[in-house]
């Protein structure tokens, strides 16, 4: 690891201020610090934000729910306005790491943590210097995405929450020195296309202060359901967080392990609109969706256990 400052801010504003340049922001540290051991990361600062004035939930004024980007992951998922009105998320959480890094990892950095592919951590790839190749795409990549990948990379976004958040079209806020702005997190990951390395929409600097769940997405009838190679502490091979709500007649679905980003299931929402809820719509919907997968030789399994995922998931999230 090379060697490194460090500074704790006080408040947003200095943070900023200390970040300009070559730092990097440091919460709970549970991906960043790993890949600084790694070589992957070489910060030249370390901007510590975990005394900002930014932890808790709290009520929007549309009734919906605020969290705040130094919220530890531990704290979001019990959360009893969270397990309420979207219980997805928080079975999200809870799926995504041991009791020990949820206690660390804050819902901020949860949503900037990089790829797990093995490539990326032991080697150069188009993700750390653009322009190097993928070579996942040759080599093993039985864990690597389906959907919307391009030949500058095949890998797969790492974070639960952040397929639960999208399920529930939440909008991340954050500062710049410049003032206040806030994306979609429908629009926060950018396609892969030839840019893999540039893995979020923030401004360069942006400071990540909240995320937003608006209340039209409150979906007390919602699930995460996971698949993954071992049943402790592994990543997705592919995931589901939906919600549905038969009041009124709307259908949310997102997709984990099957892209570079969380994948918000338009298609299937989109066919669920205008036919039955029943088992075989549920069926018709996920092989919609999946009609745009192109899997690789060696992941091909992977479309059908989400079209399986998908059809399993809404069935029981019905009455």
């Amino acid at each position: 690891m090379k060697e490194f400052a460090y500074e704790r801010a006080m408040d947003v504003r200095d943070a900023l201020i200390a970040a300009d340049g070559g730092a990097r922001y440091l919460g709970g540290g549970t991906n960043l610090v790993d890949l600084m051991k790694e070589g992957v990361e070489a910060p030249t600062r370390l901007v510590d934000v975990r005394q900002l004035p930014l932890a808790g939930v709290s009520e929007a004024p549309d009734g919906g729910l605020v969290i705040g980007a130094t919220t530890t992951n531990s704290d979001l998922a019990a959360h009893p306005e969270v397990r309420r009105r979207y219980p997805a998320l928080s079975q999200a959480v809870l799926a995504g790491a041991s009791g020990q890094l949820r206690n660390m990892a804050t819902v901020g950095g949860n949503l900037l943590q990089r790829t797990r592919c093995a490539y990326f951590a032991a080697q150069v790839c188009n993700k750390r210097v653009p322009g190097t190749g993928c070579p996942a795409i040759a080599g093993e990549h039985h864990n690597h995405a389906i959907l919307g990948w391009t030949r500058s990379c095949v890998a797969t976004h790492p974070s639960d929450m952040a397929v639960a958040m999208l399920a529930f079209d939440a909008v991340v806020r954050y500062e710049t020195l410049d003032g206040p702005g806030e994306i979609p997190l429908a629009e926060f990951y950018p396609p892969v296309g030839d840019t893999p390395h540039r893995e979020t929409a923030l401004p360069p600097g942006a400071l990540i202060t909240a995320v937003a769940l608006p209340s039209s997405a409150v979906s007390p009838r919602s699930r995460y359901r996971k698949v993954r190679e071992r049943a402790s502490y592994a990543f997705a091979t592919v995931s589901i967080a939906a919600a549905l709500d038969l009041d009124e007649g709307s259908v949310r679905i997102a997709l984990g392990g099957v892209a570079s980003r969380p994948w918000r299931a338009r298609t299937a929402e989109a066919f669920l609109l205008d036919a039955p809820l029943t088992a075989e719509a549920f069926r018709a919907a996920a092989d919609a969706e999946l009609a745009a997968a192109e899997p690789l030789p060696g992941n091909g399994y992977k479309v059908r256990l989400a079209a399986n995922l998908i059809e399993t998931v809404l069935k029981e999230l019905q009455p």
